[in-house]
């Protein structure tokens, strides 16, 4: 099979990232594919060098370290056939927003936001330079519920989710697509990491399934793509409310309802 150039996947050793390598390397691309766990990365690239007949790069990267971060910038900046890029490194952390130290949310920040940022602004300068290719940030359906809260975790994909609104809004017509995916309960590593019983949790989609779906959506060009969501007019209707309400946001003065008098 012909190669259709390369595509990296972060947090690639296992769940989500494992997946969407394996069904991009059926598809017929090359991967650079990173992750903390070489181990499992290793396994991973051998496996599917078998199966598919692709060239797979391992990097081992801890992207809540500024240091990786650059290194995988450096890989997309150096990769004149880099086509797509899934941003999918995350993690969540134990309890609620008063539980974990201050310490534990910066790295988490710096996980999810930080890192996600400054590898969708290397893939869109790459992406520039060679005339297109696709980016695809996992978000969260908790971006748009902040009432079930994880702590931070809600808030630092609600950021994925926005910054990938943007990034389609200013170089959709660039040649560039941006999808943002935002599962509900996956069957991930990520529960057991945060002490979690996802076997609790009502309605736990499988990775395999979720993937699946995403590259559905994918295909598509949905710029949102919500794999368990049935009726896809509601996110259409929360989408027209919200900008129903912009025009109201250039007002020069305040509301009626804001207005003090003496």
């Amino acid at each position: 099979m012909e190669s259709k150039g390369t595509a990296l996947v972060t947090g690639a050793s296992t769940g989500i990232g494992a997946v969407y390598a394996d069904r991009l390397a059926r598809r017929g691309y090359d991967l650079i594919i990173a992750a903390r766990d070489r181990d499992r990365l290793e396994a991973l690239a051998q496996r599917l060098r078998s199966e598919y007949g692709v060239k797979v790069s391992v990097v081992r990267s801890d992207l809540s370290a500024s240091a990786d971060v650059e290194n995988i910038e450096k890989l997309v900046a150096a990769t004149p056939d880099i086509r797509v890029v899934i941003n999918n490194a995350g993690a969540a952390l134990r309890g609620g927003f008063a539980e974990p130290e201050s310490s534990d949310i910066d790295a988490l920040i710096r996980l999810n936001v930080t890192a996600v940022a400054r590898i969708a602004h290397a893939s869109v300068r790459a992406f520039l330079a060679n005339g297109g290719g696709s980016l695809v940030n996992i978000a969260s359906v908790l971006a748009v519920v902040p009432e079930r809260s994880l702590g931070v975790y809600g808030a630092t994909k609600a950021f994925v989710l926005s910054l990938s609104q943007s990034l389609q809004a200013e170089f959709g017509d660039q040649g560039i697509y941006v999808q943002a995916v935002l599962p509900a309960a996956t069957r991930t590593e990520i529960w057991e990491r945060s002490d979690r019983d996802v076997n609790q949790l009502p309605g736990v989609m499988d990775t395999g399934d979720l993937v699946d779906a995403a590259l559905a959506g994918f295909d598509q060009r949905e710029a949102i793509t919500i794999p368990p969501l049935p009726d896809a007019a509601q996110w259409t209707a929360y989408d027209t409310a919200r900008k129903a309400m912009l025009p109201n946001f250039f007002n020069a003065q305040p509301a009626d309802r804001y207005r003090v008098t003496a």
